[in-house]
C-alpha cells in the first residue's frame, strides 16, 4: 500500500509542481517571440541575455504563396536560465487571411502523427521552416547541451507553429515531455478534438496567454471545422501591465476565461505584456 502511494506521489509530481511564470513569460518569452519578427534577433538576444545569450541559427521561407510573405524561426541558448530556445514568427498576411476565418487556412486539416489532425496551412508553416535548417539546428545545440531545458514560444501564427513544434520534439523523443516549455501568445486553434487529445497526453507543460479581448485566439469561430484549442490557457483580462492579474484555465478550450469575451480585437493581439510586439523586435527590444 505504501509503495502504491509513493508510485502515485511520484507520477503525479511533475505536473502538480507546473507553474506558471509572469515573470519567465515577460522577460524571455516576449522578447523571443519579438525577436522573430526581426530579421537580425541576435540583437534582442544580446540586449535580453547579455554575455549570457549566444545566437544559433534563423530560417526564413516563402509560406505564403498568395502573398509571396515568409515565416521564420530562429534558435538561441540563454546559459543563465539553461535553456535553448526555438522561436516561430508567422506571416504578416495571417492576419487578413485569419479575421476573414478563410477557408485557405482552416478547411485542410492534415493527420498530425501525435493523433488527430492539424490545418495543413499552420503545419506547412512550421514544416517549411523545421526542415530547411532549424531542426538541425536545435539537434545541434541539443547535442551540445544536453541538460538543458527547451523554451518553444512565438506570437499569433508563429504560436501556432510552435505548438506544432513542441509536440513534434516530444513525439519524435528529441527530449522528454518534462523538459521543455511551450508558451505562446495569441495563437489561434490549430488542430482538431483528437489532436488536442494527443498532445495533452504527451504532458508537456503549455501555455497559451490571451490578452483581454485578442480576436485570433477565436479562430476559427465557434470550433468551426472542429478545431479546438490545447489547455492552458492564462488569460489577462487586463492592459498586461506589469503585475497585472491573470486567471488560469486549466480545461482545454475552457468557458471560464477569454471565450466570454464578445467584443474582439485586433489591437489586443498585437499587443501583449503592454508593448507592440512585432515592433519591440523590430527596435531589438530596447525597453
Amino acid at each position: 500500500m505504501k509503495f502504491c502511494i509513493l508510485f502515485l506521489v511520484y507520477l503525479i509530481t511533475p505536473f502538480t509542481l507546473a507553474t506558471y511564470s509572469d515573470g519567465l513569460a515577460r522577460k524571455v518569452m516576449l522578447s523571443m517571440s519579438s525577436a522573430a519578427y526581426s530579421d537580425i534577433p541576435e540583437r534582442c538576444i544580446k540586449n535580453v541575455f547579455g554575455q549570457s545569450g549566444v545566437f544559433g541559427r534563423q530560417v526564413s521561407v516563402t509560406c505564403d504563396k498568395v502573398s509571396n510573405d515568409r515565416c521564420s524561426g530562429f534558435t538561441a541558448v540563454s546559459h543563465d536560465d539553461k535553456a535553448i530556445i526555438i522561436s516561430f514568427r508567422g506571416s504578416t498576411g495571417f492576419l487578413q487571411l485569419a479575421q476573414e476565418a478563410s477557408g485557405e487556412i482552416f478547411n485542410k486539416p492534415i493527420p498530425f502523427f501525435s493523433g488527430g489532425a492539424v490545418s495543413l496551412y499552420f503545419y506547412n508553416a512550421f514544416n517549411d521552416v523545421w526542415t530547411k535548417g532549424l531542426k538541425d539546428s536545435f539537434l545541434g545545440l541539443k547535442n551540445k547541451y544536453p541538460t538543458y531545458k527547451v523554451y518553444v514560444t512565438g506570437h499569433s501564427l508563429g504560436g501556432a507553429m510552435a505548438c506544432i513544434c513542441a509536440a513534434t520534439i516530444v513525439k519524435s523523443g528529441y527530449i522528454s515531455s518534462n523538459n521543455i516549455l511551450l508558451y505562446t501568445m495569441g495563437e489561434p486553434r490549430v488542430g482538431d478534438d483528437d489532436f488536442v487529445k494527443g498532445f495533452d497526453k504527451l504532458n508537456i507543460e503549455a501555455y497559451r496567454i490571451i490578452h483581454k479581448h485578442d480576436l485570433v485566439p477565436h479562430l476559427p469561430p465557434d470550433h468551426l471545422f472542429g478545431y479546438k484549442h490545447h489547455k492552458e490557457e492564462i488569460f489577462y483580462n487586463n492592459d498586461m501591465t506589469s503585475g497585472s492579474k491573470f486567471k488560469i484555465c486549466s480545461g482545454d478550450d475552457s468557458n471560464s476565461c477569454s471565450s466570454a469575451s464578445v467584443d474582439l480585437s485586433i489591437n489586443d493581439h498585437l499587443h501583449y505584456f503592454n508593448t507592440d510586439v512585432s515592433d519591440y523586435g523590430y527596435h531589438g527590444c530596447f525597453a
